[in-house]
């Protein structure tokens, strides 16, 4: 297994977040890189996932250029793709890059982010089935009766959720998501945000892989909408293998669900400090990232 990158520590850093460590490059532009640090329940583990952040960011890429013909993305070029990174002024943090951190960062556009995180559903899963299951309603809006675990929608939903600093995102009905970004935005993210995810869901459904559900964020660059930070990795979305789905019971997952199903199996409150993580629970979910992006990509990825 690959030594672990928990943390990193280059000049000009502006913000560490729940993965990702991001640095100031001047001349509006970002190196974001990701970490092995992995979340549960809004909560960053203390067991690392080893080369984690290697497959989010090449996974990024792969999925920045599948859907770069929807909307531009913030990537200006992952920093181990040299010819991409021929044209890119090496300053800040860019100088002391290692080999093995470039594998895990990006060159990005700064941008002015929007405090929404545009999370779109096709099955009925993860946090929202929990509130269905308690309620009968998802993000505050009142579903059918008798809806079973994992049964498809009729079509994609926007169900957008607070982007918190930190703690828990929490959802948002509609009305309060307009309230927040605008009624015009709130139009627009959703449109995009659906077609985004149409766009992924069929190309995951030709390589035998369902896209389950997802969160986009976006940013305004130069004052264009744009889709920004990581997207349709194994952190942020649901994958299933469409063999082992079955309307009212939830398949195995190629995602971190593995990982909450074994922290909802302890008596752990959700709040830190986490439990500490055994050996198995890492390579496996090390396994189903590393999976993930093989059967998306169609590449193997040696960490």
């Amino acid at each position: 297994m690959p030594e672990a990158v928990f943390e990193t520590n280059l000049p000009g850093l502006l913000y560490r977040g729940k993965v990702r460590d991001t640095y100031d490059l001047g001349d509006d532009r970002l190196l974001m890189v990701a970490s092995d640090r992995i979340s549960a329940f809004d909560v960053v583990m203390n067991e690392p996932i080893p080369g984690k952040g290697v497959i989010l960011t090449q996974m990024s890429s792969f999925w920045f250029d599948i859907i770069g013909d929807v909307m531009p993305n913030h990537l200006i070029a992952t920093a181990s793709d040299e010819e991409a990174m021929a044209n890119v002024e090496r300053t800040g943090a860019l100088v002391d890059l290692s080999p093995e951190l470039a594998r895990r960062s990006m060159v990005i556009k700064k941008a002015e982010r929007l405090d929404i995180e545009c999370v779109v559903r096709n099955y009925i899963a993860g946090s929202a089935w929990a509130e269905y299951e308690k309620s009968g309603t998802m993000n505050g809006h009142p579903l059918p009766e008798g809806m079973q675990a994992a049964q498809r929608f009729p079509e994609p939903v926007f169900t957008p959720s607070t982007k918190a600093e930190s703690g828990h995102d929490m959802p948002m009905t509609p009305q309060e998501a307009k309230d927040l970004v605008g009624v015009e935005m709130h139009s627009l993210l959703e449109q995009k945000s659906l077609e985004i995810f149409q766009v992924a869901h069929d190309y995951a459904g030709e390589r035998g892989m369902i896209l389950v559900d997802t969160k986009f964020e976006f940013g305004l660059v130069d004052g264009e909408l744009t889709v920004i930070d990581e997207v349709l990795t194994p952190d942020s979305s649901r994958y299933w293998d469409v063999n082992d789905w079955a309307t009212g019971n939830f398949p195995p997952a190629f995602d971190k669900q593995y990982l909450r199903e074994w922290l909802l199996g302890t008596d752990w409150n959700q709040e830190p400090p986490p439990p500490t993580l055994p050996d198995e629970i890492v390579s496996q979910t090390q396994a189903r990232y590393l999976e993930s992006y093989r059967r998306l990509s169609g590449k193997s990825l040696v960490l």
